[in-house]
């Protein structure tokens, strides 16, 4: 198959897809096609939409790509869906966080790091399919672990768990989306990088107990 040919197919199926595919999922579209040839053809076709100043652009994120709007463009597509982006309350973030750099992790140690019960934070998070039940702790009565889910990588824009930004780098997010909190509404929903630019934040380190409470708090699960 000639390569622009591929490259026309690839942009259809991201376009299609509306969410991260996979390298094995695209290249499983045809017939023979080795998956090296596909994920060139991909990092290509980023390239050449970064350096044309497109208005799509294709990035890898949790673990497939996807065609996705530039985050500068953000605020004009906001005005033609009047949308607003997803909001992560305080206790929300504090708590995904702590998931996100400790898991896998207990319910009694997210409490012990935050010094809150967190039961209606966490029935809120699987709710949005940011984290997950990921099994038993072999302790003590079995207590459930918990982790972040590929839902949780897209809606950051991550590629991966290594790709979580280091926790001053954290802190910087958090501070802007504080920010952002209390003044206009930035981004839109389908584009999950700017919810980090969106959502209510902490000034303390996830790994350090945030003793405040709010109304995610004072529900139990």
């Amino acid at each position: 198959m000639e390569e622009e040919r591929l490259k026309s197919i690839l942009a259809s199926l991201l376009f299609a897809a509306g969410e991260p595919v996979s390298i094995a999922r695209l290249a499983a579209v045809f017939d023979d096609m080795p998956r090296a040839t596909v994920q060139a053809a991909l990092a290509e076709m980023a390239s050449q939409y970064s350096a044309e100043n497109r208005g799509i652009v294709i990035d890898e994120v949790a673990g497939g790509y996807q065609m996705r709007t530039p985050k500068d463009h953000a605020g004009y597509v906001r005005k033609l869906l009047a949308a607003r982006p997803p909001r992560l309350s305080r206790p929300l973030m504090e708590t995904v966080a702590i998931i996100a750099y400790r898991q896998p992790i207990t319910r009694p140690e997210i409490e012990q790091l935050r010094g809150v019960d967190t039961g209606g934070v966490l029935e809120t998070l699987l709710e949005k399919r940011l984290v997950k039940i990921a099994g038993r702790k072999e302790a003590p009565g079995r207590p459930m672990v918990y982790e972040t889910t590929p839902e949780f990588l897209e809606l950051f824009g991550l590629k991966d768990l290594e790709s979580l930004p280091d926790l001053s780098e954290f802190r910087e997010i958090e501070r802007a989306v504080e920010q952002a909190n209390t003044g206009p509404v930035e981004g839109i929903e389908t584009h999950p990088e700017d919810v980090a630019e969106t959502a209510p934040a902490t000034s303390e380190d996830p790994a350090e107990p945030a003793p405040e409470t709010s109304d995610d708090d004072k529900t139990s699960h």
